[in-house]
């Protein structure tokens, strides 16, 4: 009896101590890839790529109804994300300015994948001021002047808002697809297929609203800031002045008279404003220049839970919005 109870406590201190021995590799085995993304507009595009894959989870670190983060600064929570993430994906551009230096110092293992990278059709933006509608610069995005005390000189900044476009966001959906299915080799066939699902989906979705571009009675218009643009490149629509040359500071009394003689001399046939933004300036010239005044929104924010469908659902919004304020053919 004592040999046979001595070789059953001696089995299960050997099957504890090879318990306790390989314990710890999978639990690392089995800790979830933590992707954390700086913005709404990339929350929803990485989670759409990666729905249904496993060993994944997709956080967001502003908040979801915040909207651009011009003037964001990050909070303790926010570093606390950082810290623990496997992975940061970016809009790039300079829209993520608020990260800076706190970003090595928060995790310097951190790997970031810029969404924006290698997208050639970029925007600039001088100085605040919009660029002339259409006009497309396919130059290195890390262009920048520098000699900003010469009088008259101008900074050229490129536009980062590449979201508020559905032909923009199927490529930025399908660089963070490949990046991910770089970074993450276990989900790389559901991650590329995914991307290239959304991808045709967005393009899907341009090509109706280029579609409206055309039918258009007055394809003229002005907007709250330079947010719309890529859509308004993509659509054939003409930006003929932008209330906000920089975003969230309002224009002086004199800036908005310009606005108004620009909007009559150009004969825009609305101006948009945004919900990220109060609308009282956007609707007082329109009232002086005497056009439509409506909505449009970029998507730039949303609900914390939004359904994976929420940006075709406002791009479609949108669209319906811009024919019944402009009229078509």
């Amino acid at each position: 009896m004592k040999t046979n109870s001595h070789r059953l406590w001696t089995t299960f201190l050997v099957y504890s101590i090879a318990l306790l021995f390989f314990l710890p590799a999978t639990w690392a085995a089995a800790k979830p890839l933590q992707i954390l993304t700086t913005t709404f507009p990339l929350y929803q595009i990485t989670r759409n790529i990666t729905h249904g894959a496993s060993g994944v989870e997709v956080e967001l670190m502003i908040p979801a109804e915040m909207g651009c983060p011009h003037d964001y600064a990050l909070t303790p929570q926010d570093m606390r994300k950082l810290a623990k993430a496997d992975v940061l994906i970016v809009n790039g551009l300079g829209l993520e300015e608020f990260l800076g230096a706190p970003l090595k110092k928060a995790n310097p293992g951190l790997r970031i994948v810029d969404s924006s990278q290698g997208i050639t059709q970029v925007l600039f933006i001088e100085d605040g001021q919009r660029e002339e509608p259409g006009h497309q610069q396919e130059q290195d995005k890390d262009k920048r002047t520098h000699d900003r005390d010469k009088p008259g000189h101008y900074d050229s900044v490129p536009n980062p808002h590449l979201f508020a476009s559905p032909r923009m966001a199927a490529l930025l959906a399908d660089n963070i697809a490949k990046a991910l299915a770089e970074l993450h080799p276990a989900g790389a066939a559901v991650y590329t297929a995914n991307g290239r699902a959304y991808g045709q989906r967005m393009n899907r979705l341009a090509d109706d609203l280029l579609a409206l571009g055309k039918r258009l009675k007055n394809n003229r218009i002005a907007t709250q800031h330079g947010v719309f643009d890529y859509l308004a490149r993509d659509m054939g629509l003409e930006v003929v002045a932008v209330v906000q040359a920089h975003a969230g500071q309002n224009p002086s009394a004199s800036e908005i008279i310009a606005i108004v003689e620009t909007i009559r001399a150009k004969k825009a046939g609305a101006i948009f404003t945004e919900p990220q933004y109060p609308e009282a300036v956007g609707t007082t010239i329109a009232k002086e220049a005497s056009i439509a005044a409506a909505r449009l929104d970029p998507a730039a924010n949303g609900p914390e839970q939004a359904p994976l469908d929420y940006y075709e659902q406002v791009m479609r919004a949108n669209l319906n919005i811009l024919e019944q304020t402009l009229g078509s053919n």
